[in-house]
């Protein structure tokens, strides 16, 4: 069974989670320069056999698009356009920065360690993925 990836995307880094083959555990993966997020992307589809990628929605609290949608936008533009048969689907990213961190916090990390945003990244993008799964089923 293929993977299902999964990006949080941002304007400098972007987390990236994976599935196991079976597509029942979410695992980080990578925090990748956003600049170099398409070619980062060729090969890793070109190594993994990849179903479908979900891409954070971000929104504020009444549900109208955040500040950061537009980068987004253009980035789904860019990507449609490399991958035109990969599936996209778009899940709301609400509070997963701020889950990301609890977890870190819940894991013991020190503050130091807590300060990593690529590991925030990383997490959110976990965290996105985790819970597509646990409403897949």
């Amino acid at each position: 069974m293929p993977r299902i990836l999964a990006i949080d995307y941002g304007l400098k880094r972007t987390g990236i989670a994976v599935t196991d083959e079976m597509q029942i555990i979410a695992s980080g993966l990578t925090t990748v320069d956003s600049t170099t997020l398409i070619s980062f992307l060729k090969k890793y589809f070109n190594d993994e056999k990849v179903e479908k990628v979900l891409i954070g929605e971000p929104k504020q609290m009444n549900g109208l698009p955040s500040e950061s949608a537009p980068i987004i936008e253009k980035f789904i533009v860019e990507f449609t356009q490399n991958f035109p048969q990969m599936q996209l689907i778009r899940v709301d990213e609400r509070f997963t920065s701020k889950m990301a961190f609890q977890t870190m916090i819940d894991s013991g990390l020190k503050k130091k360690q807590r300060q990593n945003k690529a590991l925030i990244d990383e997490i959110s993008a976990t965290i996105m993925l985790q819970d597509y799964l646990g409403r897949k089923l």
